[in-house]
């Protein structure tokens, strides 16, 4: 039943997966519900809702996510962080987060899996600093854009992006993004397929190009 619920949702999102990943996507929300049952991961743990809210809203800003290198912060559980891990193996993921039961979690998911392309680091953004910057880097109702901004753009290469998945328009923050000088914002509405709520964004924050007098 998840199996088929997830293909029937990427149908919808016009998403293919590379070999192995829908077996993969239905044991990481096996492992979700085990593990739930146990630890406060989630409040989601009906399999059928699980799907919709965890697996499909995560793909559906795939189409945005560029690498190679990837962070998602305030991972929690590893949305969206491990189903954009498990459909696009050729990029690298680091899955950030300061609660150390939800970074358990996703090293037991990771080693389950095999996922050779994630990485599980247990800190805050706003500490962390890797050496090196990211190509994309992802929050899921983790903040306001402003505070997203704030928390990572350390780790935002210069040429990278910020993209914040929110649920209704985000007027407020947005007005707010614009009035900083570096940093300029488009947003896509997205289609949830099976998710019956307000309607789904995706802000993508960048850098502003400054051009030489």
């Amino acid at each position: 039943m998840t199996a088929e619920k997830i293909s029937a949702g990427l149908e919808v999102l016009r998403q293919d997966l590379p070999a192995g990943a829908l077996q993969q996507l239905v044991a990481l929300l096996r492992e979700l519900g085990r593990w739930g049952r146990r630890v406060n991961l989630t409040a989601i743990l009906e399999p059928g809702e699980m799907v919709s809210v965890h697996i499909l809203d995560s793909l559906a800003v795939r189409p945005f996510v560029k690498g190679p290198r990837v962070i998602d912060i305030g991972t929690g559980a590893g949305f969206p962080g491990l189903p954009l891990a498990i459909t696009e193996p050729d990029m690298e993921f680091t899955l950030l987060d300061s609660n150390g039961k939800k970074i358990s979690f996703v090293n037991h998911v990771i080693g389950e899996l095999g996922l050779a392309n994630v990485t599980a680091v247990k800190a805050r953004a706003e500490d962390y600093a890797p050496g090196k910057r990211f190509d994309t880097v992802t929050a899921r109702a983790l903040a306001t854009v402003p505070r997203l901004v704030e928390l990572s753009a350390h780790l935002v290469r210069e040429d990278g992006q910020l993209l914040a998945l929110k649920g209704k328009y985000p007027a407020a923050e947005l007005e707010a993004t614009t009035a900083s000088p570096e940093w300029e914002y488009s947003v896509t509405e997205l289609v949830v397929p099976f998710l019956d709520s307000h309607a789904r964004h995706v802000v993508s924050v960048r850098r502003k190009k400054t051009w030489p007098k």
